[in-house]
């Protein structure tokens, strides 16, 4: 069964892993950079929406709304810095792998 397995050199590797390497090496951060600009335009919007509540209830529902937002984006944003931080940590890994 595992003697069926096709052994890939590193040259093969490479072609296939350079190219994905590259496109999250220009992504992450151009993603970081619209996460954090959508993220700052929501929330600043939904901090209007709560200062503008006249209701209680409008108020209660606006200031969820303002946390739920606050902690969804800092999630993001935290996952996107932890991939941008493991592409280098896997990029390293790969160079130095002795076949």
């Amino acid at each position: 069964m595992f003697g069926s397995l096709i052994c890939m050199t590193t040259t093969e590797m490479n072609k296939i892993i350079a190219p994905i390497l590259e496109v999250c090496k220009v992504l992450v951060p151009a993603l970081l950079a619209v996460v954090g600009a959508v993220g700052a335009i929501f929330c600043i919007l939904l901090g209007v929406k709560y200062a503008r509540a006249s209701e209680p209830q409008e108020h209660e529902n606006a200031k969820k709304s303002l946390q739920h937002a606050i902690v969804g984006f800092v999630i993001i944003f935290v996952l996107l810095i932890m991939l941008q931080v493991g592409i280098s940590i896997f990029t390293d890994w790969w160079q130095g792998y002795a076949y």
